[in-house]
Formats: C-alpha cells, structure tokens, sequence
C-alpha cells in the first residue's frame, strides 16, 4: 500500500497553495510535514484525502489512480487542531461512528471503542456529550474515532496542539506506533521542529507550497540540503553570516579566520552564507577553536531553565539559545562563541555546500 502525489498543485483565486510536488509514502510509516503556519501543509494534507482536487497532476493510491475519487469513498481518517465531533452523540457513539458505517458487528465496535477510549483516557466520559468534555478530552475523542476506523491513510493536522503537556508527550510516543501496526500511513502535520524529531519516521520540510527537502527525520536535520530547510528545521530559526572561503582558510566577521578542514575543504574559494542553530551560540568559550562574536543585546525571554538572547550583529538579527538563566543587560555589548563544528556553509543562492562536521559524525 502507498500514497504517491505526481506533480500536484492548487491554485486559488490565481493563488498558488501547492506548487508542483511529487511524494511517495508508503504502508506503515510515519511521516511528518513540517513547516510554519501558510507553508501548505493542511492545503497538500487536503489534496492527499481527497478534499480537494488537484488542478494539476495524479494522486494514486495503492496503485490506482483517485485523484477525482471522493473522500467518502476512500479509506482517509483525519484529524483538525479543531476537534470536531458530533455534539448530539455520546463520546460513545462518537468514536463508534466509523464502524457503524462500516456495518461491524455491536461486539467488534463496542471492543474497539472500549479499547480506544482506554489508550485516550476516556472511559470514565464514555456516556457523557462533546460539549461535556474540557477540550483536551474533546480533541481526544476526534483521536479515537480516528483510530477505530482501521483507515489505510491516517492525516493529523497538528492534533495535539491543544492538548497538556504529559498528555501530549504520551500520545507523540503512543499514536504513531498503533497507526504502524495497522499498516496504515500515518501523516503528521506541525509547526514545531521538536515534535518532528521526538515522532521521528520521515520529514517533509515545507516552505510557501513547496517540499523544500524529504526524507529520514534526523538526516533532514542534520544534513539540510539548502538553507531554507535549516531554517524550517530550527527553532528560533538558523542564524546565517557571511564568510569567504580563501585557499586553506574559511574567513568569518569581526576579522577571524578558521582551518578549511574537513567537510570544508573540497569549498572551492569564494563568498558563502554560514549558518548556525541558536542552541550552538554560548556566552563562554568551551573550544579552544571557537569563534568569538560581538553583539548588541535587543531581548532576552527567560524560559525557566533556558534563555534566549537577540543580538544584532551588525545588522544581522542572531538567536542564541543559552542553558540556565542568565541576567544581561538590554542594549550591552554580549560576547558570543561558535565551535566552527556547528556551522553549516551554503552558496549565495541558499544551496547547501557542506554540512556541519558534527552533522557528519554522528
């Protein structure tokens, strides 16, 4: 069983949501589509069930081509960040709603619905009306209707968005492996690069309708193919600089100067683009490599354990996310430091030239 878009697109009101996309998913994975609000991400999940139609370009499903078939009538469960349930029906009736469709048996659904309300924790609330429920234990019940159908595409569109944090972290861990077993393909809409790393499986890393990069969670993050995808794949996103590969040297701002080693040395000479994640800039110099930079302090956001500093090195807005809580002053000068191993290079037009070597690595 799979799931292949060949060249799909919408286009609204002279519009484009979707460009030109080509995609292959196939049974038993989970894959996550990952980008900032308005990259596509619910537009391209639509194409894929069926909700809207293509104006150009084929979805074949298992092998067959149902690009004008209508949802009713293909094996799809979807998801919203807006829980949607039917308000007159008990939780109960709720989540049975699919089989009864389906015409299963009362013993099959009242086994399934008994099982999915105990993964979502919802036994107790099983006689109780959606409007009843908080909206956590809403956008659960959505959750479990989706599971009991036994649908071959499963479609969230950043379900846990409203949900706790514990039980959030729960369902991350949980849901993806249920959807496996059954074989299905599971598809994972999200804004937040953490939660693609934590559910794993493959990334699409999106960008205003477009698939900028797909493939294996950790290698989308570690090896971007261009810095579109880094700053995707970064929260706050990638900061970028300007360097200058010059023989056996890699030359930064502020008049430093690194060895071309490694993944850096086959860099033929000229001018790049570096770029570096937040959590890789630290205010002490651990390596004695490191790049030291000098920026002035526009905000600081404490966070409990952690703080983020914006610095603007000369004219360039930088992130750096710091360990532990650290009290600075607005409007200072900070002092910086970068181990050149984090730094990814990218040409001018924004195509990766060479990976961090920590990315290579590991």
């Amino acid at each position: 069983m799979s799931l292949v878009l060949e060249g799909v697109s919408k286009v609204v009101d002279g519009q484009t949501h979707i460009y030109p996309t080509d995609l292959e998913l196939k049974s038993g994975t989970m894959n996550v589509l990952l980008g900032p609000t308005s990259a596509g991400k619910t537009s391209l999940m639509r194409l894929m069930a069926g909700l809207d139609v293509p104006n150009s370009g084929k979805v074949i499903w298992d092998g067959n081509d149902v690009t004008g078939q209508r949802v009713q009538d293909r094996g799809v469960a979807m998801v919203y960040q807006q829980f949607i349930n039917y308000p007159s029906m008990t939780v109960y009736d709720n989540i049975a709603s699919p089989m009864r469709l389906l015409n299963k048996s009362a013993k099959e659904i009242d086994a399934a619905v008994k099982e999915a309300a105990e993964l979502m924790k919802l036994s107790d609330f099983l006689t109780r009306k959606p409007l009843e429920l908080s909206g956590g234990q809403q956008q659960r019940c959505a959750l479990a209707r989706a599971l009991v159908k036994d649908a071959g595409l499963v479609l969230l569109d950043e379900p846990l968005a409203n949900l706790d944090y514990k039980l959030r972290e729960e369902l991350r861990a949980e849901i993806p492996k249920i959807f496996e077993e059954a074989g299905s393909i599971f598809v994972y809409a999200t804004t937040e690069p953490e939660e693609a790393l934590l559910l794993g499986g493959n990334t699409a890393a999106m960008w205003e309708g477009e698939i900028t990069q797909f493939g294996v969670t950790p290698t989308v993050y570690r090896k971007p193919v261009n810095a579109v995808t880094a700053r995707v794949f970064s929260d706050p996103p990638m900061n970028f600089l300007k360097i200058t590969k010059s023989g056996d040297r890699l030359l930064f701002g502020d008049g430093q100067a690194v060895p071309a080693t490694g993944s850096f040395a086959d860099v033929q000479d000229g001018a790049y683009v570096a770029g570096f994640r937040p959590n890789h800039l630290e205010l002490k110099k651990h390596a004695d490599q490191a790049l030291e930079f000098i920026g002035k302090l526009n905000v600081t956001e404490i966070t409990g354990s952690e703080t983020f500093i914006h610095l603007d090195h000369h004219g360039e807005n930088w992130v750096g996310l710091i360990h532990g809580v650290e009290q600075l002053e607005i409007g200072a000068a900070v002092k910086v430091y970068l181990d050149p191993k984090h730094v990814y290079i990218f040409a001018e037009d924004g195509t990766s030239v060479a990976p961090a070597s920590y990315a290579i690595a590991v």
